[in-house]
């Protein structure tokens, strides 16, 4: 099995610096197609139609009940008010009715309870609705991302798929556990008060809506000049989290060229936009409840002004004005509240489009039916006529034919960009080839399924991977159940035992994040004992010992001559001094083989390979 299972390509993958969430109200990210999207995300809600249901009908439940507390509450204002107003009157029998007052007292304790009941079962419903749904989007988008190619892969932010695999996906599942409910909620929040309010009295539910016209047109007009502030003080954030992250990341060379002053005043320069662009965001969203509030209020002074009259011609009862008031408090908030929901809707089919966008990708083409499951080949290599390009009509490889014996080592030189990496993606399968084959043992690797194929090689790259674990089971991963004594003997034979016996507890040893705490040396041994242990018939080897010292450098090239015995191995190599030895050499420049030979044979052409040697060698 191959000792890393990240691609060799993976080297020059643009590095992504995640996605982050931040907490603020941002114009929402508007979809490109709203209805497709949205239709399509609904599929996934289809097979919780009763559970949707049932939450439908408990919001409905759970709101009309509170919804008639305010009318009961009046009720006993106005049972209270007559009794007094009727003693004070001295009228015959005039008696404050405590036995009504306590009968509408339970009725409205009964409501709370039950209505609490019924939005407690709603949202338990559909958090379980939103998270079935979630889970069953990100297991589909996890599988994707399994099946999706390396070009596709290499041509995407890390940062930007990650975003996608959490933040898109949380952001998903939030507004199906709470919007959805929020909706159903307000809508029948505003319908059933504004029937109450209907049959309350009709001038003061005429006064109430005066309101909102001007409202609305506060709330758009304040958004509308905040948006581009809030835009600007998110833009200025993630400059400053950058600058931060760079500044702490490469605090060692900051200090070392004593840039700590430049960088504060940078730091400063873009804290103070940050600043001005956040007060302006702030200054302008908090001045829309204030303005509210004064609409709202007095929209209240006209209820007072025109339900007192009311009262005294008996047009309507006291109590009745005082739920009114209640329900004209209650009445703004939907409105607003379904208002920000829209806004939030549009960001949700945002993430879902970026989401159904990566499941849209295409797939790495399926193995044959008739590939081969396992395989074990002596290790002879054989590329005929092989083309590739990267961009159609762009040829990077044309006609090239090598043939490598079981057992031979074949270093892949050239400068920066040459195309080395491209050789081993292609037999590694990670891209397909556009013309030719490339067969190992005879039988060409689109006959071999993808599994049984990288199984078959083991990799040792320039940059090591670790996970977070120990580090006996970072070297176990490349073979599953390997016992602790074959552990220990592939850390003896990569020279790695000793150190890994001096640590607070030896293979038990937790690894930190990317192995911090151990030297890149040591790091580099873990991973040549995680190839030893797999035993692959063909290794492919990165110039593991360009970053070590001398001293380090010793080991791991003994280790590696262990590990190489007996073995394929191509060697992408950068040092020349490190592949004399080699078998055979392909110089490769510009994406084509321009040379190929042995160390001393390339030498004495005085081609490409001398003058690449020379340049190394001139100061010796």
């Amino acid at each position: 099995m191959s000792n890393d299972k990240r691609p060799a390509s993976s080297r020059f993958r643009p590095r992504g610096r995640g996605s982050r969430h931040f907490a603020m109200s941002l114009p929402a990210e508007k979809p490109q197609q709203f209805k497709k999207t949205l239709s399509r995300l609904l599929q996934y809600i289809r097979p919780h139609l009763l559970s949707l249901l049932f939450v439908v009908l408990a919001a409905i439940i759970g709101t009309i009940f509170t919804i008639l507390t305010p009318r009961l509450i009046g009720e006993v204002t106005t049972i209270i008010y007559t009794g007094l107003v009727d003693k004070m009157n001295n009228v015959p029998g005039a008696i404050i009715d405590f036995n009504q007052i306590r009968k509408i007292l339970f009725l409205l304790a009964g409501l709370y309870l039950v209505s609490s009941l019924f939005l407690y079962l709603e949202h338990i419903v559909m958090a379980g609705v939103s998270q079935r749904t979630v889970y069953e989007l990100r297991k589909e988008v996890s599988g994707k991302i399994a099946r999706l190619p390396l070009k596709y892969l290499d041509s995407q932010p890390h940062g930007e798929i990650l975003s996608r695999v959490t933040n898109d996906m949380d952001l998903i599942g939030s507004t199906l556990q709470q919007s959805m409910t929020q909706v159903i909620e307000a809508i029948v929040t505003i319908v059933g008060i504004l029937i109450m309010m209907l049959l309350i009295n009709h001038w003061l539910t005429f006064i109430t809506l005066l309101t909102l016209p001007l409202s609305f047109a506060i709330t758009t007009l304040v958004t509308r000049h905040s948006q581009k502030h809030f835009a600007n003080q998110q833009r200025e954030l993630g400059e400053l989290n950058g600058h931060i992250e760079e500044m702490y990341g490469g605090h060692l060379v900051v200090k070392a060229f004593n840039y700590e002053k430049e960088s504060l005043e940078r730091f400063k320069t873009i804290n103070r936009r940050l600043y001005a662009a956040g007060w302006q965001a702030q200054f302008l969203s908090g001045i829309i409840m204030p303005l509210l509030a004064l609409v709202n209020n007095m929209g209240y002074v006209f209820i007072a002004v025109v339900g007192s009259i009311f009262v005294t011609r008996g047009l309507i009862a006291i109590g009745h004005v005082q739920a009114f008031f209640q329900y004209s408090k209650r009445f703004s908030h939907p409105i607003v509240q379904t208002a920000n929901i829209a806004n939030l809707l549009q960001s949700t089919i945002a993430a879902a489009e970026r989401v159904f966008r990566l499941l849209d990708e295409d797939e790495e083409i399926p193995d044959r039916e008739e590939a081969l499951e396992q395989f074990s080949p002596r290790g002879n290599v054989h590329f005929a006529d092989v083309d590739f390009s990267y961009r159609e009509g762009e040829s990077l490889i044309k006609k090239l034919n090598i043939d490598v014996r079981a057992g031979q080592t074949v270093a892949i030189v050239g400068p920066t960009g040459a195309g080395k990496t491209t050789l081993v993606n292609l037999m590694l399968r990670f891209y397909e080839v556009d013309g030719g084959t490339i067969s190992i043992d005879g039988v060409d690797i689109k006959n071999i399924q993808r599994g049984a194929l990288r199984n078959i090689f083991g990799m040792v790259l320039q940059d090591t991977w670790l996970f977070n674990g120990t580090i006996r089971d970072n070297i176990a991963y490349g073979r599953e159940g390997a016992t602790m004594k074959k552990i220990v003997q592939a850390a003896r034979a990569a020279h790695a035992d000793h150190f890994i016996r001096t640590l607070p507890q030896g293979y038990d040893t937790i690894l930190k994040e990317e192995a911090s705490n151990i030297s890149y040396g040591q790091r580099q041994l873990l991973t040549i004992a995680r190839a030893l242990l797999a035993d692959p018939p063909i290794l492919i080897l990165d110039e593991a010992t360009s970053n070590v010292d001398t001293r380090t450098e010793i080991l791991i090239q003994s280790a590696m001559a262990r590990l190489m015995k007996g073995r394929t191995t191509f060697v992408i190599a950068h040092r020349l001094s490190t592949i004399r030895n080699a078998d055979v050499i392909l110089v490769m420049n510009r994406g084509v083989i321009v040379e190929q030979g042995t160390h001393e044979e390339l030498l004495a052409r005085e081609g490409f390979y001398a003058d690449l040697y020379r340049s190394q060698f001139s100061a010796a």
